[in-house]
C-alpha cells in the first residue's frame, strides 16, 4: 500500500502546469481500437462522450473494439478478437475477450505533454495483458510525438529491469500470463500489474490535412505468442500507417506491421448527443391561438336549443386534440378558474415535451376563464407527477429565447395524487392495444460461434380494464437463425437458471414469452407499489412484489422487490420444472447532477447465490445510454465457471435518435462476455423505477429544454 501511495502521489504531481490546456482530440485509433499510433497507445483521448467502433484485420488476427469516452479524461473499451489457429495445439482458434481502461493524468499544455496511464486486457485471458505510462506532445500544430514505457506484452522488445523495483522489490517479477492456453477469464490480476521487465516505445504522427494522417512507431511488442505458433513473422520493430477521416466520423486506415504484414482498419466514432437524423423530433408544437379565438370556438359556447345543431362537446375536442399530439386523455375536471387534466404520454421520449404539448392544447381548447393548469402524468393508469402552471405564462413567454427554462422557474412540480379520478365522459378504460411485427434476439461470444441470432414474428397485446391494472402477453414464432444450433451442454456447478438457454431455443417453437397480470398503485406520498403474477419471462414464472420510495424532487430512490419464481419448461408453453426459488433485492438508485446514473442491487439471485450488482450508466438528454455492470456473489470463481463473475456493457439507443421522429421506444443491447448462472436476476418487465423515473422531478427538469418543442 505504501508503494501504491507513492506512485499515486507521483502521478498527481504531474497535474501541475500552466493554464490553457490543449484539448486536441485524438486524430487516429490504433489497431486496438483506442487512441494511438499503429499498435502503440498515445496519451490522447477522444471528445467526452464519444462512442467508437473499430475493426482491424491482419494475418490471422481480427480485433473488434467498442470504446467509450466515459469521462473527459477516462475511456474504457471492450475488445473481441478472433485469433485463427492460436490454440493449434488443441485444434482451436481463439475468440478472445478483453477490457481496457485509460486514464489521462495530465492534459497537454504549452509547457508539457499529456500523460496517461493505461491497462490493456486487465480482465481477460492475458493474450494482450499489458500496462503502460505514456506521454504525448505537439511539437508543431500538425506533428505529435509520443513516448512511453510498457509492461507485460508491451515489454517484449528491449525489456529492461523494471524501474519500479527501486520502490518495491516484488515489481521485478511477473507471473506468466495465460496467453499460452485456454483459461478461465474474468479475474482481475492485480498482482501482475506494472510488474516484470519494462520496455520503451514511441513514435510520431503527422496530420497532413484535417483528414489525412500518417504514423510511424517503434513497437515494444514482439508478437511472441503469435510468432511461437508460426502465425506471425516479426522482421522489424517499426510500424508505419496512414488513415483518412471522412466527415461522417468514419475513418479508413492501413498499416504495415512488423516488417511483414499489411493491416486494414475501419473505425466509426460519433457523439451520441447528436442524433443520426438531424433536425428531427417531429412536427413543431402547436402555436398558441389568440384567447378571443378560443373563446368563440363552438365547443366553448352555450348549448343551443333542442332543434338547433349541437356543437361538439369540450371533452371530445380536448381528447381528439391531445390524441393528435400523441397524448392519451384519462381525466379532465374544472373547478373555478382551475383545469385539472391527467394524460399518458404515448409518443415523446422526454416527459417535459409531453407536458408542454398538453398545456398548449389546453390553452387552445379551454375557455379563457380557466387560468390555472394542473397536468398529472400517468403510466398505465398509475399517477406519477403533477405540474402546475399558469395559462398567462404560456402567452407571456411565447417566443422568448429562454422560454423553456423561464417556464420551469414558474412551474410547480409536485407529487401526483394517490388516485386518478377517472372521467366517465372521457372513457379511458378499458383499453386494448397490440403490436405485431418482427423481433431479433442476439447472443454473443459462444465459444463455438461468436454471434448467434434469431429472427421471427412477435405478437404483443395489452389490456387495461381500470387504472393500475394491466394484463399483457407476448407470443414469438422463430423463423430463421442459429440460436437453436448450439450443441454445447451446460457444465454449471450452480442450478442451471441461465446456462440452459440453448435448450430453450432448440426445444421450443411457438413461445409464450410472457403472460402476466400486473397491478400498480400509490400506497402513500412518494411511494409506488406493484404486484405482478404469471409467466414473468421466458425461463421463469411466479409472482413478484415491489415497493419504491421516490421523492418527486430527489436524485435518490430506494426500492425493495421480493419474488417467488419457478423454472418453466423448455418448450416455453404452460408447464413448469421442479426448480423454484425465493429471490429479491434491495435497490438504491442515484442520478448525479451530470449525465451519470448509478444503481446498486443487493440480494438473492436465481441460483440461490447472494451478492451485489453495481450498474453505472452515462445517460444523455436525448435518451441515449451507455453503461456497464458487474455482479459479485458468494458463488466462487470455480462455481461460476468461465468468466469468473457476471459483467457486461449495455447500450440503449432511442428510436427517435435513429429516425428523427418522436418515440418512446428504444433498442437495448446487452453485451456480456459470457452468460452463466451466477448473479442471474429475474427479468421482470414492469419494474417501477424504469416506469416512473422520467416523469419525476429531477429527470423532468433535466429535459425541460424540450418543453416548448
Amino acid at each position: 500500500m505504501r508503494v501504491h501511495a507513492i506512485l499515486l502521489i507521483g502521478c498527481l504531481s504531474t497535474l501541475s502546469g500552466p493554464l490553457g490546456a490543449i484539448r486536441a482530440p485524438a486524430q487516429t485509433l490504433s489497431t486496438y481500437g483506442t487512441p494511438g499510433l499503429v499498435d502503440m497507445p498515445t496519451a490522447e483521448v477522444l471528445p467526452d462522450g464519444t462512442l467508437a467502433l473499430t475493426t482491424s484485420n491482419f494475418e490471422t488476427t481480427s480485433r473488434n473494439t467498442l470504446m467509450f469516452q466515459m469521462l473527459p479524461n477516462v475511456y474504457g473499451s471492450f475488445r473481441y478478437s478472433f485469433l485463427r489457429d492460436f490454440d493449434a495445439g488443441v485444434g482451436l482458434s481463439r475468440y478472445d475477450r478483453s477490457f481496457d481502461v485509460h486514464f489521462q493524468l495530465r492534459r497537454e499544455t504549452a509547457a508539457g505533454p499529456a500523460i496517461a496511464l493505461g491497462l490493456r486486457d486487465f480482465g481477460g485471458t492475458g493474450v494482450y495483458a499489458s500496462e503502460y505510462l505514456v506521454a504525448t506532445k505537439h511539437v508543431t500544430p500538425d506533428v505529435i510525438v509520443t513516448g512511453g514505457i510498457g509492461w507485460g506484452r508491451l515489454a517484449g522488445r528491449g525489456g529492461q529491469r523494471n524501474p519500479l523495483t527501486a520502490l518495491y522489490g516484488r515489481f521485478d517479477t511477473r507471473q506468466d500470463s495465460n496467453a499460452g492456453g485456454i483459461s478461465t477469464t474474468g479475474q482481475l490480476d492485480f498482482g501482475n500489474w506494472f510488474r516484470g521487465d519494462a520496455a520503451l516505445f514511441g513514435g510520431l504522427r503527422w496530420d497532413v490535412t484535417p483528414q489525412w494522417s500518417v504514423m510511424a512507431e517503434y513497437s515494444s511488442d514482439t508478437y511472441s505468442a503469435e510468432a511461437q505458433r508460426g502465425l506471425s513473422d516479426v522482421r522489424s520493430p517499426f510500424n508505419i500507417g496512414a488513415s483518412y477521416q471522412f466527415d461522417n466520423g468514419v475513418t479508413l486506415g492501413g498499416s504495415y506491421l512488423n516488417g511483414s504484414a499489411l493491416a486494414v482498419q475501419l473505425s466509426y466514432a460519433f457523439d451520441p448527443r447528436r442524433a443520426a437524423t438531424p433536425g428531427g423530433q417531429g412536427a413543431a408544437a402547436p402555436a398558441l391561438k389568440p384567447a378571443e379565438q378560443v373563446a368563440v370556438a363552438s365547443w366553448n359556447l352555450a348549448q343551443g336549443g333542442p332543434d338547433e345543431p349541437q356543437p361538439p362537446r369540450l371533452n371530445d375536442v380536448l381528447k381528439s386534440q391531445l390524441e393528435a399530439e400523441g397524448l392519451r386523455l384519462i381525466s379532465f375536471e374544472r373547478e373555478g378558474s382551475s383545469a385539472r387534466i391527467t394524460v399518458e404520454n404515448l409518443r415523446y421520449g422526454a416527459a417535459a415535451q409531453a407536458v408542454g404539448r398538453t398545456t398548449r392544447v389546453m390553452a387552445n381548447t379551454l375557455p379563457p376563464h380557466l387560468q390555472h393548469f394542473e397536468v398529472t402524468l400517468a403510466e398505465n393508469g398509475l399517477p406519477t407527477t403533477r405540474i402546475k402552471s399558469q395559462r398567462s405564462d404560456l402567452y407571456e413567454l411565447e417566443g422568448d429565447l429562454d422560454e423553456a427554462w423561464r417556464s420551469l422557474a414558474r412551474a410547480e412540480i409536485e407529487d401526483a395524487p394517490d388516485r386518478i379520478a377517472v372521467d366517465e365522459d372521457v372513457a379511458p378504460f378499458p383499453r386494448f392495444t397490440y403490436r405485431f411485427g418482427p423481433y431479433t434476439q442476439l447472443s454473443f461470444f459462444d465459444p463455438d460461434e461468436p454471434l448467434r441470432y434469431e429472427i421471427g414474428a412477435e405478437l404483443k397485446a395489452s389490456y387495461q380494464p381500470a387504472p393500475g391494472w394491466t394484463f399483457t402477453g407476448q407470443l414469438r414464432q422463430p423463423v430463421v437463425g442459429n440460436l437453436d444450433a448450439s450443441a454445447r451442454p451446460s457444465n454449471s456447478a450452480l442450478p442451471r437458471v441461465r446456462s440452459d438457454w440453448a435448450r430453450y431455443a432448440s426445444e421450443s417453437d411457438l413461445r409464450l414469452s410472457h403472460l402476466t397480470a400486473d397491478y400498480s398503485w400509490r400506497p402513500g406520498q412518494d411511494l409506488f407499489a406493484r404486484v405482478t403474477a404469471g409467466y414473468l419471462e421466458q425461463m421463469f414464472g411466479g409472482i413478484s412484489a415491489e415497493l419504491l420510495w421516490f421523492p418527486v424532487g430527489s436524485s435518490l430512490a430506494l426500492g425493495a422487490e421480493l419474488n417467488y419464481a419457478r423454472q418453466r419448461d423448455f418448450d416455453v408453453q404452460f408447464g413448469f420444472q421442479d426448480y423454484d426459488v425465493m429471490t429479491g433485492h434491495a435497490s438504491v438508485y442515484y442520478k448525479t447532477r451530470g449525465d451519470y446514473h448509478v444503481q446498486v442491487d443487493m440480494g438473492r439471485y436465481l441460483a440461490g447465490d447472494w451478492g451485489t450488482t453495481v450498474t453505472v450508466d452515462r445517460e444523455f438528454n436525448n435518451g441515449f445510454k451507455v453503461g456497464a455492470f458487474a455482479t459479485l456473489t458468494d458463488a466462487s470463481y470455480e462455481e461460476f465457471g468461465e468468466g469468473s463473475f457476471d459483467k457486461g456493457i449495455r447500450v440503449e439507443v432511442p428510436v427517435a435518435w435513429l429516425t428523427g421522429k418522436p418515440s418512446r421506444r428504444s433498442i437495448t443491447q446487452v453485451i456480456r462476455p459470457v452468460l452463466r448462472d451466477g448473479g442471474a436476476r429475474l427479468n421482470v418487465q414492469t419494474r417501477l423505477y424504469d416506469k416512473v423515473r422520467d416523469s419525476r422531478g429531477r429527470a423532468l427538469a433535466a429535459q425541460w429544454g424540450r418543453y416548448s418543442r
